[in-house]
């Protein structure tokens, strides 16, 4: 490997940077809002921008009852393979799907608007900005035209939300691929090795529904959710002694997102559905976990006459951690983003929980470095304005295309 190889990426990738930037545009372009989930046609598109790259996109669809069983409507997984030689293959995973915008937007949620230097719309940075780093790096690399081994995969997947079962995981059950390192879509200014787990359950609190002049007729389930309510929450300031060791990950939390019950103003509420998630540090056992919940609910309703509850697991996601195989990915992406960045690009762990940890658990060390800012909250992510750091994009690009020579000598 030589300096002047490095140089030679950082110029290919600053002189196509523009080309780069409309490619994220229309990868912004066209909505993957999940709920629906009707992912299919960003995916066509996407291997359609690719194939004039002289990339071949392996379009593999997921079977459309198990996608609606799931409660989406279609998913498109791709795969692109460049094989340059005997050797290991690196897998470069970014997810297309992501939530709908919801309100208070400046600028076009589709629209991929450039203004004073960031890329405006949902998914421009988590993660559909990570399909423009990772095909671009690829495309750098290539152009150098030098003798490399192994070969690289890019895998664009449509089930990050729903917990990747459907994406990652359904192309590793299938068995169409199996790399041997993977670098997800990320942030920046660290390499992250470990994320949180996530619990995600639906309690269902049934009372009887009552006529509200006649109230003692009835059984008021919200009355009761309020009960179980306070008891979650309750169990939540404990977690809050529980202190994660991992660098980034701080404690468990507890959330309760959407509440749903009732029919009318004037009527007894006979049936009150809470949906809560439960985040893991990588310290913890999810059935200890799950179990508690499981307690703290059937205590806190237990005494209450005419209550009863179900309780049922929507997804369980099993926190990341790092495996010893992961080091040349570490290594690499370190040396290449001090270089880059000109600052030091510590590990770290996040609270957020990814579909990484699907390729971890098939035993594939992965790490999840990619284009953005050093906090989630900067990007706006999931809120309203999300946008990319346009300078960003490119330096990230130039550390992956780096890390993936070094990988492949």
């Amino acid at each position: 490997m030589t300096t002047d190889h490095y140089k030679e990426i950082d110029v290919w990738i600053d002189a196509h940077f523009d080309e780069q930037v409309r490619f994220l545009q229309e990868m912004v372009r066209v909505p993957t809002d999940t709920p629906p989930g009707n992912n299919a046609p960003h995916a066509e598109r996407t291997a359609g921008l690719l194939q004039a790259f002289g990339f071949e996109a392996e379009q593999h669809i997921v079977p459309e009852q198990e996608v609606r069983d799931y409660g989406l409507t279609s998913i498109t997984n791709l795969i692109v393979r460049r094989k340059y030689g005997e050797g290991r293959t690196v897998a470069l995973n970014a997810h297309g799907d992501v939530v709908p915008p919801g309100e208070g937007w400046t600028h076009d949620p589709y629209g991929g608007e450039v203004h004073e230097g960031k890329l405006y719309g949902r998914a421009s940075a988590v993660s559909k900005s990570d399909f423009a780093t990772f095909t671009f790096a690829v495309r750098a690399l290539e152009s150098l035209k030098a003798p490399l081994k192994g070969g690289v995969e890019l895998h664009f997947t449509y089930d990050e939300e729903f917990g990747g079962e459907l994406g990652p995981g359904w192309l590793l059950k299938q068995g169409l691929t199996k790399p041997d390192l993977l670098i997800a879509a990320g942030f920046s200014y660290e390499v992250v090795t470990a994320h949180n787990g996530c619990l995600q359950m639906e309690v269902t609190v049934h009372g009887k529904m009552a006529h509200a002049a006649i109230p003692h007729t009835g059984v008021d389930a919200l009355q009761g959710s309020v009960k179980l309510l306070n008891a979650l929450y309750a169990q939540n300031e404990q977690y809050k002694q529980v202190i994660s060791k991992v660098p980034g990950i701080r404690h468990p939390y507890l959330n309760v997102g959407r509440i749903e019950g009732g029919t009318n103003t004037n009527v007894v509420p006979g049936k009150v559905v809470l949906k809560l998630d439960r985040r893991m540090i990588p310290e913890e056992n999810p059935a200890e976990v799950e179990a508690d919940i499981r307690r703290v609910i059937t205590e806190a309703t237990a005494g209450l006459p005419g209550i009863t509850v179900e309780i049922k697991r929507l997804l369980l996601a099993n926190s990341l951690k790092p495996l010893p195989g992961n080091t040349p990915l570490v290594n690499a992406l370190q040396k290449h983003g001090e270089i880059v960045f000109g600052e030091a690009i510590p590990t770290m762990g996040t609270p957020l929980y990814t579909d990484v940890r699907l390729y971890c658990e098939r035993g594939i060390p992965a790490v999840i470095y990619g284009a953005g800012p050093r906090t989630v909250l900067e990007s706006n992510a999931k809120r309203a304005d999300e946008h990319l750091v346009l300078e960003d994009l490119r330096r990230a690009t130039k550390v992956v295309a780096r890390s993936l020579y070094d990988l492949l000598q």
